[in-house]
């Protein structure tokens, strides 16, 4: 099983985006300072997650959403509470 989740920094609002397949753990991790790419914004509040057969799956997902590098679609996702990639 998989997740991709998107967590928002409550220091500067911005928003990451990430796969797991323990998403209790890598929120905890996040806000503890233990992601290079997250520590220096946290904390961070989990504003969606979305779950998957397997964390490959996940792990694509989490790679096209990124390669689109838009805050829209982000707040579209957080507000229809799916991904829906086409």
């Amino acid at each position: 099983m998989g997740y991709v989740y998107i967590i928002q920094s409550l220091k500067n609002s911005r928003y990451y985006i990430g796969s797991t397949n323990n998403l209790e753990r890598r929120i905890e991790e996040h806000n503890l300072g233990k992601s290079g790419y997250t520590k220096l914004t946290k904390p961070f509040k989990l504003m969606f997650y979305q779950k998957y057969s397997s964390l490959k799956e996940a792990r694509q997902i989490e790679y096209k959403l990124k390669k689109l590098k838009s805050k829209q679609i982000v707040e579209r996702i957080i507000l229809d509470g799916r991904i829906r990639i086409d």
